[in-house]
């Protein structure tokens, strides 16, 4: 399993930051190997992070070369105030089961 966490400085978002990062979010989830993501923000620093996990790398790279993808890296620097992408390879998750999560469901046991 991998993931792909994506983190930004915000600058300000338009329609078109709107219209791209749902057609982003709708092509990933129709990719065969998607698991799910999550977003974190951190008021401190005023980043956000978005992690996209993914079965295996080929799957994660069908979205990085999706055409919408593609699109909305080349016009980032009109919503974003820098950028870092950071590729995992997830080794194992494990917790107590009291947390809901699409990698270990609560009652479910993880890897």
């Amino acid at each position: 399993m991998y993931s792909a966490t994506f983190i930004f400085a915000k600058k300000q978002f338009d329609d078109e930051f709107h219209r791209l990062d749902q057609t982003i979010a709708t092509a990933a989830k129709s990719l065969p190997g998607y698991l799910g993501e999550e977003t974190w923000e951190n008021t401190g620093n005023g980043l956000v992070s978005n992690v996209y996990y993914w079965d295996s790398l080929a799957s994660l790279q069908a979205l990085i070369q999706h055409p919408v993808h593609q699109e909305a890296k080349a016009a980032q620097a009109n919503w974003l105030d820098g950028y870092k992408v950071v590729i995992s390879e997830v080794v194992r998750t494990y917790g107590d089961s009291r947390i809901d999560h699409m990698l270990a469901p609560s009652g479910q046991a993880a890897a």
